[in-house]
């Protein structure tokens, strides 16, 4: 009776050494995934929470009663969140000379959606990278544990040993794959779905505030009449 090899290492390192040649490229792959994936994360949730952040301090500020003129006043110079720059935008069109009013609220609508359809873009920069690592990785983990597999049973039926102490290594370095397939889908996909839900409250926000804001200068012309 043949005792265990204890001089393998099934280290995580210890796996990748052992692995084929093309699986130690998935597996480099994949880790490099997994770092631009929490680099996303990190970065996009930091700038969404100060997106946030900001827009409340403008609302705050916007709806305290004080005149728009005054709200330009203090924004004009100090302005890099969305509905800021929306406003000033707006108030540049509304100081702008028209022929008609409802001209001027065609180019205020304008201005603010144009703000608007950029920010958004800024905001879902990168969110495809996060939604092609959550759905590919998981495939391209399985693709190396397969070819680990196929490769640790051709050197098996080359080597005409069966014993568990054979098999074991060759199958956990070929499964190690896989399981950094997951490692690098499973954060970026529950990612994905909390950002995306944030970015689009940011969006109905933003709406909500520009329809606001147009009624507001519908009624100021109305009251010129």
């Amino acid at each position: 009776m043949s005792l265990p090899n204890t001089s393998l290492d099934l280290s995580a390192f210890g796996l990748f050494l052992r692995a084929d040649i093309f699986v130690q490229i998935i597996m480099v792959g994949l880790i490099i995934a997994s770092i631009v994936c929490w680099a996303i994360i990190i970065d996009k949730t930091i700038t969404l929470k100060k997106i946030r952040r900001d827009i409340n301090e403008f609302e705050n500020l916007f709806w305290s009663g004080i005149s728009l003129d005054k709200v330009l006043k203090e924004k004009k110079d100090n302005f890099d969140d969305p509905m800021s720059i929306m406003f000033v935008s707006a108030m540049n069109e509304w100081r702008q000379p028209t022929v008609s009013e409802n001209r001027l609220l065609e180019r205020i609508e304008r201005s603010m959606n144009l703000v608007l359809n950029k920010e958004m873009d800024n905001m879902d920069s990168r969110m495809a990278i996060l939604a092609s690592i959550g759905s590919a990785s998981p495939f391209i983990g399985l693709l190396g544990t397969v070819w680990g597999i196929m490769h640790s049973f051709t050197a098996i039926a080359i080597s005409k040993q069966t014993s568990l102490t054979v098999v074991a290594p060759g199958i956990a370095e070929a499964l190690f794959a896989t399981a950094l397939g997951l490692f690098a889908a499973i954060p970026a996909t529950i990612a994905y779905n909390k950002l995306s839900s944030d970015v689009d409250k940011i969006n109905v926000n933003l709406e909500t505030f520009m329809g606001e804001f147009v009624g507001i200068m519908s009624r100021r012309i109305g009251n010129k009449k």
